[in-house]
């Protein structure tokens, strides 16, 4: 069976800061285009069966920019919405819920932009295009890469390996990197992560 590349966009100033950015669609900032850049000697001799990205700018230039041809947009790939904690820093929640973690307590209602997300409804997301993914992948007709968001991508990754969505949290995602998803002995397992070329 093929794997399924895993590509987190490059930063953004928001990304830099620490601020959740879930579907404000902010661009990348000079160090995420020289990451996305640099992931252009990975791709530059594959091709891939299927190129995913989210529909925010982000993550489409960075696909672009990494020399992935043909993307195809995937809403399922959005981030995770924050709801009322868009544009908030962790350290700013924790000022005021102390104890809060995004995985097991969620976030809370925005404005109708923003309504927010748990953690379930981003794994029912994530269980959609792993679907969508596995159709190609089952046929061996080569790699899946999907270009989206720290937070979605940890999800899926824990969705991929049959776990909760809240097991996400032991992923950390490191903006401008690839990860590899495969099998081995037909289960699957992370065959590699935060990778840079």
């Amino acid at each position: 069976m093929s794997d399924l590349l895993l590509v987190r966009h490059g930063e953004t100033a928001w990304s830099a800061t620490g601020r959740h950015t879930g579907r404000t669609d902010i661009p990348l900032a000079p160090r995420g285009v020289e990451e996305a850049i640099s992931l252009f000697p990975y791709f530059r001799d594959r091709t891939p069966a299927l190129v995913l990205t989210s529909p925010l700018r982000r993550a489409a230039a960075t696909a672009q920019l990494a020399g992935l041809t043909g993307a195809v947009t995937d809403p399922d790939l959005y981030e995770w919405d924050y709801g009322g904690y868009e544009g908030i820093t962790t350290a700013e929640i924790l000022r005021e819920r102390p104890d809060w973690s995004l995985w097991t307590d969620g976030v809370p209602s925005g404005d109708e932009e923003h309504p927010g997300e748990s953690a379930a409804q981003v794994g029912a997301r994530a269980d959609r295009v792993l679907a969508r993914a596995a159709e190609v992948l089952r046929a061996d007709r080569g790699n899946v890469v999907m270009v989206a968001h720290a937070h979605l991508l940890r999800v899926l990754t824990a969705r991929y390996l049959g776990l909760p969505p809240e097991a996400g949290r032991l992923f950390l995602l490191r903006t401008g990197t690839f990860s590899r998803l495969s099998t081995e002995h037909g289960l699957p397992v992370v065959a590699g992560w935060n990778t840079r070329p």
